[in-house]
């Protein structure tokens, strides 16, 4: 059997849904069952787009060089980040209507269809891939500036492509999208110190951690110093500013999507409050918020983001 031929094992499929699978571990819900079926669809297919790319760029695909071969590559290619992201960018012009056959992974089979449902476009799943080959080539962010040009690649599209997906995107919705997208991309990173610093990547403005006095030694520590614990709370704050400039985006639509982004919101509320409670000390793992508090925050987004149209 070739890729691309239309007919997948059997384990192809169950490869495709471990990838899935992973949108329980994330902050935020993904595709709740609230939702209407054409958008769960569509949003989980986005979802096991942008999960895999970031598992090829985070070197975290499943064992056995499988994504390997079925995006046309030896197994062994499986550890060259950059070969599979090329081609990862070559199937995904295979659902855009490349001129090679279908597309080849089976994730990138169940994009197809809602990518022509939808008149979606390229360009945000462009920006993920070249987010992803950004971390390949940049450890440090100078910054907070050159941090937020990062988030437009790694974070901005997955909010474009979600109001594309409900037929709502406007210039200020896309405005207020982007900042609550950056706000939680920031809100992840804060987490993620300890793991980022496995993968040798630092996502906390060099020009902040100067500021603070705190040096890259620092962040090493079993237990976050002063100085540290400081930084994160101002890196904390400026995540939240940026949700407070995006929740206006949930009065702005109606019904089950207000729902949905008021999830978003309240999801990336929950995860800076748990790194308060934690005490800014991110250094023992990633402070994860109770379902309580998610809900709590979801209920506070809904009551007080101001209503429109």
């Amino acid at each position: 059997m070739t890729p691309g031929d239309g007919i997948r094992p059997l384990s192809d499929t169950v490869h495709a849904r471990a990838t899935l699978a992973k949108a329980a571990a994330e902050n935020f819900p993904v595709a709740p069952a609230f939702l209407p079926r054409a958008w769960r669809d569509g949003l989980m297919a986005v979802y096991g787009y942008a999960r895999l790319v970031d598992d090829i760029g985070d070197g975290d695909l499943a064992p056995g060089g499988r994504d390997a071969v079925l995006l046309g590559l030896d197994p062994a290619a499986v550890d060259d980040r950059l070969a599979m992201l090329d081609a990862f960018e070559a199937d995904l012009r295979r659902v855009f209507g490349g001129h090679d056959g279908p597309p080849r992974h089976p994730l990138m089979l169940a994009l197809q269809p809602v990518v022509r449902a939808h008149g979606l476009t390229p360009e945000p799943f462009l920006g993920l891939i070249e987010a992803n080959r950004q971390d390949q080539l940049v450890a440090r962010y100078e910054t907070y500036a050159d941090l937020l040009g990062y988030c437009e690649l790694s974070a901005n599209p997955v909010g474009r492509l979600v109001l594309s997906l409900t037929g709502t995107s406007t210039p200020e919705r896309v405005r207020r999208s982007d900042a609550v997208c950056t706000a939680l991309q920031i809100a992840e990173h804060l987490q993620d110190v300890t793991e980022d610093l496995g993968r040798d990547r630092i996502y906390l403005p060099a020009e902040d951690m100067r500021r603070f006095h705190v040096a890259e030694a620092d962040l090493k520590a079993p237990s976050a110093g002063a100085s540290v614990r400081s930084l994160i709370a101002f890196e904390t704050e400026r995540a939240r500013e940026l949700l407070n400039e995006g929740t206006p985006l949930v009065g702005s639509v109606h019904g089950r999507l207000r729902l949905l982004l008021a999830g978003f919101v309240g999801g990336g509320r929950a995860a800076l409050n748990a790194i308060a409670a934690a005490g800014f000390d991110v250094a023992p793992g990633p402070p994860k918020p109770t379902k309580s508090g998610l809900l709590r925050e979801v209920a506070a987004v809904l009551r007080t983001a101001p209503r429109k149209g």
